[in-house]
């Protein structure tokens, strides 16, 4: 007999099922549905100017940037998520015919809260590094103005540069541009 743990898992097929005819969000890691709170103010504020200023610099470029609708399926681990924003540059793989999961992400940027911080910097990065194409992981702050850049060297080694008092700009090596905190937090 099946524990009533077992019985609620449900597959990746009835998750995208289920998903793509819900009014909400959630995430899907080994048959568990996890449901995604609404974004602050300042969280939205934040990925409107990242969009916004990604998408000027990556206007001629063979690049698309995404906002937090496009769902990521990490292959390596089976979670699905959806990233703050998401670029992917030159062809882009999906998971089926649908063309609503990515698989192929160049940079991924979470907008950091209270709630979902040390999940962002853990267990989820942990996720985010096992993808193949993945060279840069942002991670920008909602209360104070500060950004942190995680790059995928050569050798699979992730380093990291971050803004502070007397640099006030990350720069994105794999896409060619710079973001600066003026620019990430304008209005917020």
């Amino acid at each position: 007999m099946k524990s009533e743990e077992q019985q609620q898992r449900i597959s990746e097929a009835q998750y995208l099922q289920l998903e793509r005819s819900s009014a909400t969000k959630s995430q899907y890691w080994r048959g568990e549905i996890f449901a995604m709170a609404g974004a602050s103010r300042k969280h939205n504020l934040i990925v409107a100017n990242l969009i916004r200023e990604l998408g000027s610099r990556l206007k001629n470029r063979p690049c698309r940037v995404y906002p937090s609708d496009m769902r990521l399926k990490i292959e390596a681990t089976g979670l699905y998520t959806y990233p703050d924003v998401t670029v992917v540059c030159g062809e882009e793989l999906f998971a089926d015919e649908k063309m609503d999961t990515l698989l192929n992400p160049l940079v991924i940027v979470e907008v950091l809260s209270d709630s979902t911080e040390r999940y962002d910097r853990g267990e989820k990065f942990g996720h985010y590094r096992r993808i193949e194409s993945l060279r840069e992981y942002l991670l920008i702050a909602q209360h104070q103005e500060k950004m942190e850049r995680f790059f995928k060297n050569e050798q699979g080694l992730w380093t990291l540069t971050e803004t502070d008092e007397e640099h006030s700009e990350i720069q994105l090596e794999c896409l060619g541009c710079a973001l600066s905190t003026a620019e990430i937090y304008d209005k917020v």
